[in-house]
């Protein structure tokens, strides 16, 4: 299937570009597969093969936005690598579910989750940019990373839009992590999930690397700006990002309706 399927210069140069977007608003905001994975879509590859070359790019990109965020000290490492930890399993089993789908019900589930979770994104308000994680006990910490990473990580294997910005929400809401740890804290979940996904769907030959390779390239250099702008800006620029994705969400629904 991988051999005989090409797209133009012109389609390629597309996704790319449309990556880098991509890796720059998931860096700094999570949610990036709302532009990458449509983009996939664009160039006509099946949905198996466009959900493999979407979690390699993102993967690639991933391992830079976490080095950046390790570095400014925006990574809270145990509860960190605790969810990473139940974020690999989980997206091993969603991704191990994703081959078995139909490419109708792939396509059907884009149309109903990304509503969904706009509104989450929308209408979740508490997020701020104060540590209250020290309240937590260590038992109780390990256990909702564990859960996150778990929920999380399923569902960014079957699917894969919009987790990163999950991810900052529960490790925001429910650990009470600023947005920027958070922020750090999720990417590294999110590394975890991509890493598992990129194994399966490699494993099951669904990643075509004449286009996943030069996208991933765009989106290390999409997650640098992104990670960068992030850090240094902290909530005042996360949280405008966010909205932005929601904004983007909202009319990649429509433009599919309309379609």
């Amino acid at each position: 299937m991988n051999a005989v399927f090409e797209i133009s210069k012109t389609s390629l140069l597309l996704v790319c570009f449309l990556v880098f977007i991509a890796g720059f608003v998931d860096a700094s905001a999570g949610g990036g597969g709302i532009i990458s994975l449509p983009a996939y879509f664009f160039t006509g590859m099946p949905a198996h093969m466009a959900l493999g070359c979407n979690k390699f790019s993102g993967c690639c990109g991933c391992v830079l936005s976490v080095m950046k965020f390790w570095r400014g000290g925006a990574v809270r490492l145990r509860a960190a690598i605790i969810a990473a930890a139940g974020s690999f399993a989980g997206a091993a089993c969603g991704s191990m579910t994703a081959l078995v789908l139909s490419e109708h019900t792939i396509k059907a589930m884009v149309l109903v989750i990304l509503p969904c979770a706009a509104a989450v994104i929308l209408f979740k308000k508490d997020m701020n940019d104060e540590d209250r994680s020290r309240s937590l006990s260590q038992r109780k910490a390990a256990l909702l990373a564990v859960v996150i990473g778990l929920l999380i990580g399923f569902y960014d294997g079957i699917f894969g839009p919009g987790t990163g910005t999950f991810a900052i929400m529960a490790f925001s809401a429910l650990m009470g992590f600023d947005l920027k740890t958070a922020s750090g804290n999720a990417k590294l979940l999110n590394l975890a999930s991509n890493a598992a996904s990129v194994i399966t769907f490699a494993a099951a030959g669904n990643i075509l690397y004449s286009i996943a390779v030069p996208a991933a390239v765009c989106g290390i250099a999409g997650n640098f700006a992104g990670a960068h702008m992030a850090l240094t800006r902290g909530s005042k620029f996360i949280r405008p990002m966010m909205l932005c994705v929601l904004a983007l969400l909202m009319l990649r629904i429509l433009w599919d309706l309309l379609a």
